[in-house]
């Protein structure tokens, strides 16, 4: 008997919206060139409280939880942006202006607070561990995920449908990116799995995290 896989610390949501236009993805880059703006003096600011996360950590063996809510925040954001314009390309509802939680947004990003973090693991995760996730994920985040995408809204144009197995397909590669990023920025220290959980959805045996940060 197959066992179930295992809750991670974060769970990675979007839905594909039926009623895209065929065109506007053609131009959604030049849309979110706001977003792009604030984002890039937000992960500035990740870089100085995952070192002060780290540091914290070390001396603790916990997340602050101020950091850790700015930061997952972070990442949120990013990923409704991505979902948007191009890691996924499923929506044309363009994406809010905030850190929190937006339950109704098409996309969402949620990460289970940890209770407490391994002051040893800290040191070496995100730079000596992650390195075979490194070497994964760059594929996807090189160019894979954007063909796929660039296919899925070809076809759009075309037939007025981005096929669902592919977009859901892409939302695996998305999950797994995104696991390994709340993986290296500290946030938990479950090792992400070596699996293509594809889906608008987690699987339905992870179930929700227990305990959620900045919602």
């Amino acid at each position: 008997m197959t066992s179930a896989p295992s809750a991670y610390a974060l769970r990675l949501e979007g839905h594909l919206d039926p009623g895209m236009s065929r065109w506007l993805w053609l131009f959604k880059w030049l849309l979110v060139i706001p977003h792009a703006v604030v984002l890039a003096f937000l992960w500035i600011g990740f870089a100085f409280t995952w070192l002060a996360a780290l540091i914290a950590i070390l001396a603790t063996g916990r997340y602050p939880r101020g950091l850790f809510e700015f930061n997952t925040g972070v990442l949120r954001w990013s990923w409704r942006v991505g979902f948007y314009a191009f890691s996924a390309l499923g929506t044309d509802r363009y994406p809010p202006f905030t850190l929190a939680d937006v339950p109704d947004y098409p996309a969402r990003l949620i990460v289970a607070e940890p209770q407490s973090l391994s002051r040893g693991l800290a040191l070496i995760k995100w730079w000596l561990l992650a390195i075979p996730q490194y070497l994964i994920v760059s594929l996807f985040t090189g160019g894979l995920i954007g063909v796929l995408c660039f296919v899925g809204c070809v076809m759009k144009l075309f037939t007025g449908e981005y096929p669902q197995p592919l977009f859901e397909f892409v939302m695996g590669l998305n999950r797994w990116v995104n696991r390994v990023a709340v993986y290296a920025t500290l946030m938990t220290d479950d090792y992400p799995p070596f699996r293509l959980d594809v889906g608008d959805d987690e699987p339905a045996a992870l179930g929700p995290p227990a305990q959620t940060a900045g919602v």
